[in-house]
């Protein structure tokens, strides 16, 4: 039973496909048994024979190298003590040897032009980027009112900003019809800083449980959770973080400016994709500006009235690009809300990304707020054909956390195909027409609106 274990042990390590004949079998088992335990001395002293090992002659003479994984040892001539291989078998060896060789050839091949697809593609997007920097430093920046609404620009805007200009091109779309200067900034922050400072002083955990919900969200204590929670993969605006104090700052300058609106959740993103392109007291007028326009502030003062209208014209134009999916949604009841407020909230910062995103907001400040549901329709254009086969709770699931493997070039592919136009209405005439369809009465809203 032993000799018969070192036998498929033997023949499993050395890839050969032969049974010794049985007229050797007392000293072929002796051999295989010696063979596989790698002993010789002990091969010996079991036997009291001396191991006599194959002449050089014996051994493949074409041999070029010494095999160094089992896949080679197929090419190797059996020892003299057992059977040779027939001229048929050694052919068939050395057949699935050169098959090996040749697969293993082809996914090496397969690796290598891979590996140069992706530098060529760095390369051309770096050499891309590095032009387009040279037109809008030199020729956009300078003459911005007049070129900003050309047809080059604009197309030249869709392909992403280079991150060089990126902040500058952002603060001048977005303006600053607040009129907020780095003086006004530096006075709410330094309002902030003493309400931290007398809220640490005289608040214990008890008193923050008790205080009004406003409170709590313009408190320390949240806007600290909130900051941990921000792009936690980079780590630069955790605590400890080069970003993390910046941050805090800005939050903080908005509760005391805004006191209405306070904090909420989401804005840390929305105000950290901003501080990682601007300059501090530029990232904080750009944070309450953009936070200003009539969609943002729909959506952190939790309008609800004004949140169905958004999400309504939204569906008019997801029934007429995605008519498929549209009705599948609706088979299931799966409204806009489930998965629209996250991604509006962050203005898709936590949903995408992050380079991605940013190419998403250089868009939405040449397109505004209709671009940000376009985005919507896009992504969901990109997983049409996964989403059709999902029920209600694995699209939620999905929705919620996209694939880490999305791609701008896939993404913005399906956001091109992506018509905002419906019988001859475009975005602000379609949202117009339920504003007005709400004026009329509650009692007569549009069927769009009905959740």
């Amino acid at each position: 039973m032993k000799a018969r274990s070192s036998r498929f042990i033997f023949r499993a390590v050395s890839g050969f496909l032969c049974e010794p004949s049985k007229d050797d079998s007392s000293g072929s088992l002796a051999s295989i048994s010696a063979l596989s335990l790698l002993n010789t001395g002990e091969y010996e002293a079991r036997t009291g024979r001396m191991y006599k090992p194959p002449p050089p002659s014996a051994r493949r003479k074409n041999i070029e190298f010494e095999p160094l994984s089992t896949t080679a040892l197929i090419l190797e001539d059996r020892p003299a003590n057992l059977p040779a291989k027939s001229v048929e078998e050694a052919l068939r060896h050395r057949q699935e040897y050169d098959e090996m060789v040749a697969e293993a050839k082809k996914r090496e091949i397969k690796e290598a032009h891979k590996r140069k697809k992706i530098m060529r593609e760095r390369f051309k997007q770096e050499e891309n980027i590095a032009s387009a920097m040279v037109i809008w430093v030199n020729e956009i920046l300078p003459n911005w009112e007049g070129m900003r609404a050309t047809r080059r620009v604009r197309e030249l805007w869709w392909q992403g900003l280079p991150p060089s200009v990126r902040g500058k091109v952002w603060s001048l779309a977005m303006g600053n019809e607040l009129n907020i200067t780095p003086e006004l900034y530096e006075i709410f922050l330094s309002r902030a800083k003493e309400r931290w400072k007398s809220f640490s002083e005289t608040s214990s955990e008890n008193d923050i449980e008790g205080a009004s919900v406003a409170d709590r969200e313009a408190s320390l204590e949240l806007i600290k959770l909130d900051i941990s929670r921000t792009f936690p993969s980079l780590y630069i605006f955790q605590k400890g973080g080069p970003y993390h104090d910046l941050l805090h700052s800005v939050l903080g300058a908005y509760t005391c400016y805004r006191p209405d609106v306070g904090y909420v959740q989401g804005m840390s993103f929305i105000a950290a994709v901003l501080i990682l392109n601007l300059e501090e007291a530029d990232a904080f007028i750009a944070f309450a500006n953009l936070l200003n326009k009539p969609c943002q502030l729909a959506f952190f003062r939790v309008d609800h009235s004004m949140m169905l209208k958004y999400f309504a014209a939204f569906e008019v134009f997801f029934e007429e690009n995605l008519p498929k999916l549209f009705l599948h949604f609706k088979s299931y009841s799966l409204t806009p809300d489930i998965y629209l407020i996250d991604w509006i909230f962050t203005l898709y910062s936590k949903s995408l990304p992050l380079d991605l995103a940013c190419r998403v907001w250089d868009v939405f400040c040449r397109d505004g707020e209709e671009f940000l549901f376009r985005t919507g329709l896009g992504i969901l254009r990109l997983y049409e054909d996964i989403l059709l086969q999902m029920d209600f709770i694995h699209i939620a699931q999905f929705l919620t956390k996209l694939p880490e493997d999305i791609t701008s070039e896939k993404l913005f592919s399906c956001i091109a195909a992506i018509q905002m136009q419906n019988s001859n209405k475009k975005w602000a005439q379609v949202f117009a027409s339920l504003m007005k369809d709400n004026k009329e009465g509650d009692k007569n809203h549009s069927p769009a609106l009905k959740s």
